[in-house]
Formats: structure tokens, sequence, C-alpha cells
């Protein structure tokens, strides 16, 4: 329980699965998922492998009738970087265990103490090192934005450390402060003062963008939507569509700059910018955010959909006075 964790709050439950649990909700999915042979097991919720070896073989053992030629492909854990070792390894190798994703949350030994995470960052970085070595096991890393005693330098510190240690997949979870947990108290008392919500989707945008420049795949961007989390938060960064808001802050930032080399956006007074279909609601921006963002600056755009893959086109450039 570190001091920014609910987990009955994050997970919705306080009852822990046993291997009835584990056979019962794997032939329930193996039935209606599309395409097992894509698809893991997963356990979340808490440090797979800081539980007790008893326990933690049970789940494991439940779970390998599953895996094979025309199952689930294999199983997917979240735990600890100081409960990873040799032994742990060689024990999820053999069960099938595919994926291995570390929670980091910060780089910052400081930010780490204050938050109760009882490991270090180099606990991160031998952790990730010693699972890399092993060849069979996806590494991903999950990281925490705006904790208590975390600057934005720290935050891009994390980042840039998180990203050297090549991690197949990350989560980024901006902090959002719960009932019942230290960082609460920490929060009503004031002695906790969070960034602006605006500055961490800036954050948040530039680390998704860095992902995709390095192929590192952000498989969750912001808390997933949730009414118990909603009902028990006392502040922090969430929105149910956080992901799409850092997107569309990309996008902002991607037309800014297209529309810089045309001409300088003092200069233009409207513009037609064209995306890939699949990106247009992302180019818009929730709510039409960068129609208005643009709006606001003197600069009508449109923003319509192309059919091939270039980013963005800018078309129809009308200056100031009547120009094109």
């Amino acid at each position: 329980m570190c001091a920014f964790c609910n987990q009955r709050t994050i997970t919705g439950t306080e009852k822990i699965p046993h291997a009835d649990d584990v056979k019962r909700i794997c032939t329930q999915a193996i039935s209606e998922v599309r395409d097992v042979s894509q698809t893991e097991i997963a356990f979340f919720g808490g440090s797979f492998t800081a539980v007790p070896r008893e326990y933690m073989l049970e789940l494991l053992g439940a779970a390998q009738e599953f895996i094979g030629s025309g199952k689930f492909k294999g199983i997917r854990i979240s735990t600890r970087p100081d409960y990873i070792s040799r032994e742990i390894l060689d024990i999820l190798k053999e069960n099938h265990v595919t994926a291995i994703e570390l929670g980091a949350q910060s780089m910052s030994d400081t930010v780490l103490a204050a938050n109760e995470r009882g490991h270090t960052a180099e606990d991160v970085e031998k952790a990730a090192k010693l699972i890399k070595s092993y060849g069979c096991f996806d590494l991903g890393l999950q990281m925490m934005i705006g904790l208590y005693k975390s600057s934005p330098d720290d935050e891009l510190e994390t980042w840039s450390k998180i990203a050297a240690l090549s991690p197949d997949t990350v989560r980024i979870y901006p902090v959002v402060i719960l009932e019942g947990t230290k960082l609460g108290e920490l929060y009503k008392s004031g002695e906790y003062k969070t960034m602006e919500f605006d500055e961490v989707v800036d954050i948040c945008s530039k680390f998704l963008s860095d992902a995709e420049r390095l192929g590192i795949d952000v498989i969750k961007l912001g808390l997933h939507a949730s009414e118990v989390v909603e009902e028990q938060m006392l502040g922090g960064f969430y929105h149910p569509a956080f992901r799409e808001l850092c997107e569309g802050r990309n996008y902002r930032k991607l037309i800014t700059e297209k529309l810089e080399e045309h001409s300088g956006l003092d200069e233009i007074s409207s513009a037609v910018i064209s995306v890939p279909s699949r990106q247009l609601s992302k180019a818009i921006g929730q709510k039409k955010a960068n129609i208005l963002y643009f709006k606001d600056l003197g600069v009508d755009i449109k923003i319509v959909s192309h059919e091939d893959n270039e980013k963005i086109k800018i078309h129809e450039v009308k200056m100031r006075g009547g120009e094109k």
C-alpha cells in the first residue's frame, strides 16, 4: 500500500481470486474472445511476484490448461521491481508468463521515498535489465505523473531513464488522489500541491510523441474510467478520455508547426487541413478543442480527412488581407 494507492478503489473489488475463479473466468473468456492466439491472461491489481509463493503458484497453475495451441498465448503480470530475481523469472518462464510489467512510477529516489514505494530507481534498472536478458518476456514499465515531491524536471528525467531501458510497452498514469490514502491526507492538509492539469497534459503528450518515435507502445495513458474512482477522488489528473486529450494536444503542435512553416500564424486568417481519416477526431480535438484554440489566435481552420497515410497536409491557406 504505497502513499498513492488504494487497490480496492482501483480494481473495484475487495475479494481476491483463487484457482476456481481463474478457471471460471478463462473458460468464459476463451469462448468469447475473437482471437485467443493474440490474447493474454493478465494478473493485475497488485504485485504478483510479491504475494505468498504458494498463492502465486496456485494462480499460475490454474491458468496453464488455457495456454497453448488454439488457446491464449500466455500470461501477463504486473509487479514491483524489488520482487524480481532469477529464481522468480525461472518460475514465470516455466509457467508461460509472456509479459512482465514493473511499477517503476518514478526514477527519482527522492520521489520514490516520499511516496513510500520501498524501492529505488536502481532496483527498476536492475530488474528491467534482468527481465530483458531472458529474451522470452515483453518488458512493460509503468510510471506516474505528478506524485508528491515530483517536479516537471523529475518527470522528464523519469521518462528519459525509462525510455533508455527500451521497454516494449509503457503505461503512463497521471496521479489521481484517492480517499483513504496517504496522498489524500497530504492533499487535504495542503502539504501536497499538484501541478496544473494543462501542464500534465503537455508533459504526457510529449511522452506519447516520444514513445511513438522510439517504437514503444503506450498501452495505457490515464487511469481507466470508473465510477468508483470518480466518487472517491479528491484531486489530481483524472479525465475519462485523458489519452484523447494528449493525442489532440500533439496534433495541435503539429498543425502549429505546419502553419508556421507555411507563413507564420500571424499572417494566416484561415486554412484547410487534412489528416488520415482514422486520425480525424484526434486532430479536431475533444469538443473541437483544436478548432477553438486556433480560432482564439485569429485563425479559422477546417479539418477534413484524406485517404493516405501522410500525417497532415495543409490546403487552401488564406492570408490576412485576402491573399492565398
